[in-house]
């Protein structure tokens, strides 16, 4: 039984003994949420101090989560995400001050500052805080059509301690005041609430209807993104669609929001809001005529929208889109055989980068069977850094030569 369950039969068996009872609830839910409110900082304290080895393993992006050697990316064949063209806000908290409040925020009620988790920053928001993006533009700002991506922390219940209380609501909200975080059912155009202890408690909230849904988060950082594409929204959890709305009123902001006062918990980063969005039939269909286009004019697909964390070969949930393209066309293609190529940029030695970029392209093959694709038809040849498609001395040129290209053979 859970702490919620608990605190739920507490309270209706003080209904039925009458009110004499309240003062003697009170105090016991008082203790209750004490007591989990230091298992919380205790937890927290481990994590970020690296003390709670055998519970938490840090990756080389720096990012804290349970996470085998042997497991493979979060494979499904429902994502079509795909991010808006021109980025209109960005911020991944590099360079700001640890203990400051995040300087491309503002604050609508609570608290919000810097903190480092796994030593990277994030931004924590604590005593039911409201942040929202500082721009100087006033007024509305989501466009028609918009992508939001940002990623969040989750402290999952069921390892040492039962947390998993990391409540976080995003809001989008169709007023042109940004000033006033008190908003109604009226101002909001869509409500998201995850992260809860208790996962059917998360929801999502369209006008006066709230819809309830059960998604199971691992312990770890978690990828979130929504599109909106004039009255169409569709979210997404580490690249798999789980809320597909066909009409939703256009919003004019957004805000982050998290309903409790928990302290050293609720951590989010890697906020980016794009113009453009998801188109509105099926974007699947389009993706394939491009795979085709690109096969039949230059016998090869090449892609930069296939991610890895930084120095592996483990794929980052977002990649997944890119892939699932290539799976569709190869099972309408049962005879094509692809040379699957991983290409690195210049950062760091060959005799790094090349068997690296060997696992890599070995990590899409896995993904790509995964998917139902005959592996007899797919070869991993790592590249390295030898065959660089742009000058690997600007970001811009070293991102173009990070790819994966499939070669038809």
């Amino acid at each position: 039984m859970t702490k919620r369950m608990l605190i739920v039969c507490g309270l209706m068996v003080c209904m039925c003994t009458g009110v004499s009872a309240q003062g003697w609830l009170n105090r016991i839910k008082e203790k209750a949420v004490e007591k989990i409110k230091e298992k919380v900082e205790k937890k927290v304290e481990n994590a970020v101090e690296g003390t709670d080895g055998d519970a938490l393993a840090t990756d080389g992006d720096g990012q804290l989560a349970k996470r085998s050697a042997e497991e493979g990316p979060a494979v499904n064949t429902s994502t079509d995400f795909r991010r808006g063209a021109v980025i209109l806000f960005q911020d991944d908290v590099k360079g700001e001050r640890v203990g400051e409040f995040p300087s491309k925020w503002d604050l609508l009620g609570g608290n919000a500052e810097v903190k480092t988790l796994g030593g990277k920053n994030v931004i924590e928001v604590t005593n039911n805080g409201v942040i929202t993006p500082l721009l100087k533009q006033q007024g509305a700002y989501l466009p028609e059509e918009f992508t939001l991506e940002y990623e969040f922390f989750y402290w999952a219940p069921g390892s040492k301690q039962d947390i998993g209380i990391n409540d976080l609501k995003l809001w989008l909200i169709n007023t042109a005041d940004r000033t006033e975080p008190n908003v109604g059912e009226e101002e909001m155009s869509f409500e998201l609430m995850h992260g809860v202890c208790e996962t059917e408690d998360q929801h999502y909230r369209v006008k006066s209807r709230t819809t309830d849904f059960s998604h199971t988060f691992s312990q770890g950082w978690h990828h979130v993104a929504l599109s909106f594409n004039k009255q169409a929204l569709k979210v997404y959890f580490d690249g798999r669609r789980v809320i597909n709305l066909p009409n939703v009123q256009q919003p004019s902001w957004f805000a982050f929001q998290v309903p409790f006062e928990y302290h050293d918990l609720t951590f989010i980063r890697n906020v980016v809001l794009a113009k453009g969005a998801v188109e509105l039939y099926d974007r699947n269909a389009q993706d394939l005529s491009a795979v085709e286009k690109a096969i039949q004019q230059t016998g090869k697909f090449v892609t930069n929208n296939i991610f890895f964390e930084t120095g592996k070969a483990t794929l980052k949930p977002e990649s997944m889109a890119e892939i699932q393209k290539v799976a569709d066309y190869m099972k309408k293609n049962p005879t094509v055989r692809f040379e699957v190529q991983g290409h690195t940029d210049s950062q760091g030695s060959d005799k790094v980068n090349d068997p690296l970029s060997q696992q890599r392209a070995e990590a899409v093959v896995k993904a790509l069977e995964a998917l139902g694709v005959d592996v007899f038809n797919l070869r991993p040849v790592g590249k390295g850094a030898h065959e660089p498609l742009a000058d690997n001395q600007t970001e811009a040129g070293r991102a173009k030569n990070r790819r994966v290209e499939f070669v038809k053979k």
